[in-house]
């Protein structure tokens, strides 16, 4: 039995064959997951597992270069987006795009992981960096 980090199978098995510049999006309950992208579906019911939950677990185990979210999360939902710049405190750049442009880039994915957050605009791509 894993004794830490992430215990869920597809989301460890995930990160861990992640090369440099691949990319997932960690997406809150209504983000629509492409044709063709993998879907690892953490959620149980309202909020639970929380975006932010998810974002921490996923950025103990991962390298990230950059990261692209909703720009449009700073006017709608702006108290998800202070606790989020609390998370990443400036660890690497943060893209504000607009919401169609990152449905468009998930299209882009090697998967999309959901959340049980019901907090509009609650949606991460993060582009993996390397360790060395």
């Amino acid at each position: 039995m894993k004794k830490r980090g992430i215990l869920n199978g597809e989301l460890s098995k995930l990160i861990a064959e992640m090369g440099h510049m691949d990319m997932i999006l960690i997406g809150d309950a209504g983000m629509p997951v492409p044709k063709g992208v993998k879907l690892i579906d953490l959620a149980v019911v309202e909020g639970i597992p929380g975006f932010i939950d998810v974002l921490k677990a996923v950025l103990e185990d991962l390298k990230v270069e950059e990261a692209y979210i909703d720009v449009e999360l700073k006017s709608i939902s702006p108290q998800m987006k202070e606790r989020l710049d609390s998370v990443i405190d400036n660890q690497f750049r943060v893209n504000e795009i607009e919401h169609e442009k990152l449905k468009e880039l998930s299209k882009d994915c090697k998967a999309v992981i959901r959340t049980g957050e019901f907090t509009p605009y609650s949606n991460i791509i993060l582009k993996s960096g390397v360790v060395f």
